[in-house]
């Protein structure tokens, strides 16, 4: 087992966290559309939004291993979280789908400007009332001759208030379980497609996220991606790659906050010596170490298997729940370790909060684990006692 990167994929990293580091800032005028979209198009030539799309399409053809490894690097040198979380959304739930499940007309329309950062996509499936119940959509879309007609609201739907395109789900067959969901490419002026106003959100602030309603919104039957039906199976491919690769980016923050952190411990002075020499401080640190080097493993785990072809589910699942929760409680420690100066802003404090809805988006971690529990045959099983 070899856990060095080539050479050429070090170098890429490098590269990519100078550019992170020079051009895209920290975030504090994320709210500003015209400076996200700036930013967004540096990434594309940059080939950051495209990195997992075949060259054929414009993307820069690179597998799983080395798609993670890019984004851990991104989120190592972007300061504002929200931009690259938005930038892996934006490929991993939107994209990928249509690199993978599109006809060559749909690749050819749709992948070039995505990868090359001129288009920005959105995935719609979260709804009011089905988050992790995705089976149970209540958006229906309605077949009349060469199209569908779309109605229903999706929600916490992140870069929606700047997409050009939406990779969107909706029940074909309401009530046909597995197979009742079905996906559909929608571009941003479709007549009948609104988009809400952005949340204000106590994390990844850098990101935009609203509501999307569908009222009437005829989308034509050619949009259709892989074909009727097929949707809850798109939706699944799509999350090996968000929980993989997103969560790269994760890893790639928690290095830079654990490395500042670090260098906090060993300038800071108490009692006459530097608070790192201190065991409770030192100590945490090197649990902090533990945990990131732990997520680490088993997100390239999960990104090997991926680039293998592999139809494992468990592995994205247990890479997710462990770089989650290895980044609530890093942000928690970092913050712990800077006293008083953890609480007024600043790199731990971000990191916190940009930290606290990794356990809930691209399925809870509570889902994972019963996903997790399936698949060692536990989760739906009923005792047998003795007679």
């Amino acid at each position: 087992m070899n856990f060095d990167f080539d050479t050429e994929t070090a170098q890429m990293r490098d590269m990519v966290v100078r550019f992170a580091r020079r051009d895209l800032g920290d975030g504090t005028a994320a709210h500003d559309p015209l400076e996200f979209r700036r930013r967004w198009q540096l990434a594309g030539k940059q080939g950051i939004v495209g990195a997992s799309v075949p060259a054929a399409y414009g993307g820069s053809g690179l597998d799983a291993v080395t798609t993670a490894a890019l984004m851990e690097a991104l989120g190592y040198g972007c300061a504002d979280q929200g931009f690259a979380f938005s930038v892996a959304a934006h490929l991993f739930a939107a994209v990928m789908p249509v690199t993978e499940f599109g006809t060559e007309e749909q690749k050819q329309r749709w992948l070039p400007p995505l990868a090359s950062g001129e288009a920005i996509a959105a995935h719609a499936i979260t709804e009011p009332h089905a988050g992790s119940d995705a089976l149970n959509l209540r958006t229906r879309a309605t077949r009349k001759g060469d199209a569908y007609v779309l109605n229903g609201s999706k929600c916490f739907t992140t870069n929606s208030p700047v997409a050009d395109v939406f990779v969107l789900q909706a029940a074909t067959s309401p009530g046909g379980g597995f197979f009742g969901l079905t996906t559909f490419v929608v571009e941003a002026d479709t007549p009948g497609l609104t988009v809400g106003p952005r949340y204000d959100k106590v994390g990844l602030r850098g990101s935009p996220m609203a509501d999307v309603h569908l009222a009437d919104c005829v989308v034509p039957a050619a949009n259709v991606l892989g074909e009727e039906g097929a949707g809850a199976s798109i939706f699944s491919s799509s999350m090996k790659w968000e929980r993989t690769c997103l969560f790269a980016t994760y890893v790639g923050a928690m290095q830079r906050v654990l490395e500042s952190t670090a260098d906090y411990a060993r300038d800071r002075e108490q009692f006459g010596a530097a608070i790192g020499g201190f065991q409770a401080v030192s100590h945490r640190l090197v649990d902090m170490t533990i945990r990131l080097e732990s997520a680490r493993l088993l997100l390239y785990k999960a990104a090997c298997g991926l680039a293998a072809g592999s139809d494992d589910e468990v592995a994205p699942a247990l890479a997710k729940i462990a770089v989650s929760e290895a980044a609530v409680q890093l942000g928690l420690d970092a913050v712990q370790l800077r006293g008083a100066l953890g609480i007024l802003g600043g790199e731990a404090e971000t990191f916190l909060r940009d930290a606290l809805p990794s356990r809930i988006f691209s399925g809870t971690n509570e889902i994972q684990k019963n996903n997790a529990a399936r698949a060692l045959g536990l989760a739906g099983r009923r005792s047998r006692k003795r007679r």
